[in-house]
């Protein structure tokens, strides 16, 4: 007898081993997927929506179908082909996944449908096979290791927590040690390899050359995750995906996650770029006075605060940046360090404000990343936060994206910025670029006028623009709160609509682009 209870408990520790591995895969592929889609869809809450939905649809799927095939062939051999099928499979997603993705958002671009549709297609073809695969190992492993009812409950308890043991460590090593560490791609092959070690338990040692030509594949170079004419840098960050590009003007532009939007401009000629950080050097004339202290929140790679060095050198800056990796890559490429009154602080803008205790003649809030806008940049909350650290006769100018003729998203902010500030101002600077400014001291529009014929000679088109087409924001609806404040389904709401009038997202320029130093 205690050669055959040797021999089941090796088979109890194989198939605890191969369950532990696919536990790791399933989540790691999850959290490794969110790296890839980034630079295309983003990393937005409808995102995320979709990746975990469609995974949990594949683990069900898997756990259905793995129950089902294992009562008719119980067999540990299939279980271990499944597994290795499975590592297999998400050793091909970074290499069919630039092809694909690049499909998608052309398709896309061509409707302007947002990241929902592109990210469900695209988790949905990459991500569902090989999670559906190890979906079928827990119950398959439950069939072959149950040998009578009187232990069933204890088998499956310990099947399932080595599975939720592995699920643990499979969210938290791709994201804290092997993304930053070695990239998307190798990740991806890292975790087929411990996939198709774990299949060895039940296969055998012969099929270690599996798991050995998976590894093999992390020596070919990660090539340029989205293709494109001029690119000068390109790297996954902590927080992002990254991608400098110079254009054949010389133009450099940074774009970050999905793409859509550009986050900063360099041009070698000028400090004014035509976009809409050329529309927040409008705004200091309002305040009647010098403008002294200015906190960018959301200050990317530094466009608005090298512009600020120029035309308003007497101004201490601080730039808010969450991700060090485009306070770097601002200072290689973007000349970040042009504005020597600029101190850059990397750290989210709200935790930034709460232990600040400075007071600003101007607060730039920037950190809208298009399409989505961060929910907790848009509460009543957070414009209470702004609020108290503006100084009297101060103001907060927010960058919001818009569609054409579409003031959903612009009136729901402003709508809750009126909650905290007595006058808010829209100034619809560009097509998909409006400026919701917040005032601690109402101007009328004749006080507006008197205050922007002074300035910088330069921006004078600019402040004429504001000047002519800024108009007071009545509020409508409820004002956002952390508690709601539905800014994806809005946003979603209006590019459907906009797609749906034929409408195409593209670069904007301000209708007059002066030309400085």
């Amino acid at each position: 007898m205690a050669p055959a209870t040797e021999d089941g408990r090796r088979a109890g520790l194989a198939l605890g081993a191969l369950v532990f591995g696919a536990g790791i895969g399933a989540l790691a592929t999850e959290i490794t997927a969110s790296r890839l889609l980034a630079p295309y869809f983003g990393s937005s809450t409808i995102v995320w929506a979709n990746l975990i939905g469609i995974v949990l649809a594949a683990l069900a799927l898997g756990y259905w179908l793995g129950g089902r095939i294992a009562d008719r062939r119980p067999d540990p051999d299939l279980l271990g082909l499944i597994v290795l099928a499975a590592a297999v499979l998400v050793a091909a997603i970074p290499f069919v996944a630039k092809p694909l993705l690049d499909l998608t958002v052309e398709g896309l671009d061509d409707a302007s449908a947002g990241a929902v549709v592109g990210s469900f297609f695209g988790v949905l073809a990459l991500c569902a096979p090989p999670v559906l695969l190890l979906g079928m190992v827990s119950p398959f492993a439950i069939r072959l290791a149950v040998s009578t009812v009187e232990t069933a409950g204890a088998v499956a308890g310990r099947l399932y927590a080595l599975s939720t043991a592995g699920s643990l460590l499979g969210t938290f090593l791709p994201a804290l040690v092997l993304i930053p560490a070695i990239g998307t791609q190798r990740t991806f092959i890292v975790i087929a390899a411990l996939l198709a070690v774990s299949a060895c338990f039940l296969l055998g040692v012969r099929y270690l050359l599996v798991a050995a030509a998976l590894t093999a594949l992390a020596a070919l170079p990660p090539g340029a995750v989205k293709g494109e004419s001029g690119l000068l840098h390109e790297e996954t960050s902590y927080h992002q995906y990254i991608q400098v590009v110079e254009r054949p003007d010389r133009r450099r532009l940074l774009h970050l996650n999905e793409g859509i939007a550009v986050h900063s401009v360099w041009r070698p000629d000028s400090v004014l770029t035509g976009g809409v950080w050329d529309a927040f050097l409008a705004v200091p004339p309002l305040l009647g006075r010098p403008l002294e202290r200015v906190a960018i929140l959301g200050n990317a790679a530094g466009t608005t605060a090298r512009a600020l060095g120029v035309y308003y050198p007497g101004a201490e800056v601080d730039g808010v940046e969450i991700d060090p990796a485009v306070t770097r890559v601002g200072r290689e490429y973007f000349g970040l360090d042009d504005n020597a009154r600029l101190t850059v602080h990397d750290v989210d803008a709200r935790p930034f404000l709460r232990s600040s205790g400075e007071r600003y003649d101007l607060i730039v809030v920037d950190a809208y990343h298009q399409p989505y806008v961060p929910f907790y940049l848009a509460t009543r909350e957070f414009f209470r936060l702004v609020r108290d650290h503006l100084a009297p006769g101060g103001i907060v100018a927010l960058n919001v994206a818009a569609v054409p003729d579409d003031e959903r998203l612009v009136r729901a902010i402003g709508t809750t910025l009126a909650a905290e500030l007595p006058q808010v101002l829209e100034w619809p600077a560009l097509r998909f670029n409006t400026l919701v400014l917040g005032l601690t001291e109402p101007l009328s529009a004749d006080e507006r006028g008197q205050r922007l014929r002074a300035g910088p000679d330069d921006l004078a088109p600019l402040r004429e623009l504001l000047a002519r087409d800024a108009r007071a924001l009545v509020p409508s609806g409820r004002a956002w709160t952390d508690d709601r404040a539905p800014v994806e389904w809005l946003t979603d709401r209006m590019i459907v609509s906009y797609a749906a009038e034929g409408g195409r997202l593209e670069e904007d320029y301000l209708p007059t682009r002066p030309e400085g130093p």
